[in-house]
């Protein structure tokens, strides 16, 4: 007889013995302390810096953000109370989608409870409904965008990271009648490169194929409006849809997608993952209206971001600690096992108050394990150092006088 319960054991023992197995910090944020939280181990209080949150901007503990967010929950409540055909729709939802679609010079935008489900229910809607339409996949993908096309039966092709002489190869391989669509990010967040999106986009013109590209780890922090890199470019025109999130730069909660009038109704009347899901709070509405207003009015903020990152990237080459070369904000320290990756992050916590996540599969292939750090506005020059000099520490300690992997890389970005 199968036992249900021994299958489950093993197979989160078997993570367990990988090294993948995801162990959960209980962070105490708070407002007035940010990016510091507090957090209780063995019976002790504790306090860390945060180095692996994506509130880049710092826009939720912002005190105008959250003044709006419970001003407005005070006047409608703490939720919708429905999906959007059955009175989930306010006039909070309203302004915050006209919001979005100006941000990307879009005619029209639809909001979801997060930009994981934004990707997986567009793609999927368009995949199950435009007959024969092909995929063509960065290799570097995010999950929910391979979720996305990977629930349908559509044929999926993939090419090479940021590789256009591969994507131009694949696009000429196909019939000239048959639909495709170029799926793709901005700003990868692990490797931290950045999509030739200008040369995406003249490929796409050329062989008449659709593009998705996804903003999350772009939106807020590139452009002279904050709207990514497409804005940053001048190439919003020219894109299908940009899929966006407010859980990260914005600072509040929820995923969107911008669009033309005519692909937003289309997704809006078929998609089954926004038909029948409740709408967002009102109150988390406005709140990410005013944390989008905010970031447009106080471009410095996004200086202040990229000033932190490139100072890091100093500190860290002056500390002979490798990263990997970037040009967008991410930094990633290559590591290259799981057991050693959680190590090394338990350590610079337990001892040094440094919260950094290791990346380990299935987030990244075995064997590029490594630790991401997030440098956000609210870092002080005091963090950056403290932290550049407890790396180096514990580096020191893994790996002792010889770090073969770790040569220093010139700073970028």
């Amino acid at each position: 007889m199968f036992s249900y319960e021994q299958f489950l054991q093993e197979k989160l023992q078997h993570l367990q013995e990988q090294g993948n197995y995801r162990v959960f910090l209980n962070v105490n944020k708070s407002v007035k302390h940010s990016p510091v939280f507090f957090y209780e181990k063995n019976d002790q209080h504790l306090k860390a810096i945060n180095w692996c949150s994506n509130d880049y901007l710092g826009m939720s503990v912002e005190e105008d953000v959250i003044a709006k967010l419970t001003y407005t929950a005070h006047q409608a409540g703490t939720g919708s109370g429905g999906t959007r055909n059955i009175s989930g729709t306010t006039v909070y939802h309203q302004e915050l989608e006209q919001i979005l679609a100006a941000w990307h010079k879009k005619e029209s935008a639809l909001l979801f409870g997060g930009a994981y489900i934004a990707n997986v229910t567009t793609l999927q809607t368009l995949g199950r409904h435009i007959p024969g339409l092909i995929f063509i996949s960065d290799e570097s993908n995010h999950a929910s965008l391979i979720e996305g096309m990977r629930s349908t039966h559509n044929q999926k092709i993939i090419f090479r990271h940021n590789d256009i002489e591969h994507l131009r190869g694949i696009l000429e391989s196909l019939d000239p009648s048959t639909p495709r669509m170029i799926v793709f990010e901005s700003v990868y967040s692990i490797s931290g490169t950045i999509a030739p999106v200008q040369q995406i986009l003249e490929l796409a013109k050329k062989y008449n194929a659709l593009t998705y590209i996804d903003e999350v780890h772009a939106v807020g922090l590139y452009g002279a409006d904050g709207s990514g890199i497409c804005g940053q470019e001048n190439l919003t025109p020219s894109v299908t849809v940009i899929n966006g999130t407010l859980a990260k730069a914005v600072g509040v909660l929820g995923g969107y997608i911008a669009a033309d009038n005519l692909v937003i109704d289309f997704i809006r009347s078929y998609a089954p993952g926004f038909i029948f899901t409740t709408s967002l709070p009102p109150a988390i509405c406005s709140a990410a209206a005013k944390s989008i207003q905010l970031i447009q009015q106080n471009r410095e903020w996004q200086e202040i971001l990229h000033g932190n990152v490139k100072r890091l990237r100093e500190l860290l080459a002056e500390a002979g600690i490798a990263f990997t070369p970037s040009f967008s904000h991410i930094i990633r320290i290559p590591i290259g096992d799981a057991t050693l990756c959680k190590n090394i992050a338990d350590r610079l916590l337990d001892h040094y108050g440094i919260y950094l996540q290791p990346i380990n599969h299935p987030t990244v292939p075995v064997g590029e394990e490594c630790l991401r750090i997030i440098v956000t506005r609210r870092h002080t020059e005091k963090h950056l150092y403290n932290l550049a000099h407890s790396l180096k520490s514990v580096l020191h300690e893994y790996y002792k006088d010889s770090l073969p992997s770790f040569k220093t890389f010139p700073s970028a970005g």
